[in-house]
């Protein structure tokens, strides 16, 4: 009986390991190095035809006949492919697809996660300033759900069970569990 058990908890532990992973399988599976957004940013000739792994937040949609081109704030992704909104955002690139992306579904300030190459640089005006920004070849854009952000946050803090020091049964930073303390 000893032997059966041992095939059976290993069969688990890989279940359980792979369970783990909460990045989206068309973001996780593709072989993509990541490439920093200021290297690129700076000389996206030397890059081309890259692939990279990209995300940050939606600024603007603009759709032409034949392709969308969409605008995106760079964010540092986190290990589940999520933007970083939290941490500072380096600078704009362009997401080239071709189909047609609604901008009732992908409007400003919705975390996305692209997939694609890097192409070359896309000259944009951005109020008087015309600028040049990196401009991606899309195979893949994953549109985070408004409730992935919100089931994410730490709502009482660190792990579960924590409730801080504005829990009556905490005061000072000691767990009291009753009202005098001998």
């Amino acid at each position: 009986m000893k032997t059966h058990t041992l095939p059976l908890l290993l069969s688990c532990a890989l279940f359980l390991v792979g369970a783990c992973t909460s990045m989206p399988p068309e973001i996780r599976n593709f072989s993509a190095v990541d490439i920093p957004y200021q290297p690129v940013s700076q000389n996206a000739e030397t890059y081309k035809d890259a692939p990279v792994r990209w995300g940050g937040t939606v600024i603007e949609v603009e759709n032409e006949t034949d392709f969308s081109l969409i605008q995106i704030l760079f964010y540092p992704l986190d290990r589940n492919g999520y933007p970083q909104t939290r941490k500072l955002g380096e600078g704009r690139f362009a997401v080239e697809v071709s189909e047609f992306l609604d901008p009732a579904i992908y409007t400003k300030g919705v975390e996305v996660t692209v997939i694609g190459t890097v192409k070359g640089n896309i000259e944009r005006t951005v109020g008087n300033k015309t600028i040049h920004i990196p401009l991606i070849t899309a195979k893949t854009i994953h549109l985070w759900p408004q409730s992935y952000r919100e089931d994410n946050l730490y709502r009482y803090g660190p792990y579960p069970g924590y409730y801080g020091y504005g829990h009556p049964f905490f005061y000072n930073g000691y767990y009291r569990p009753y009202r005098f303390w001998w």
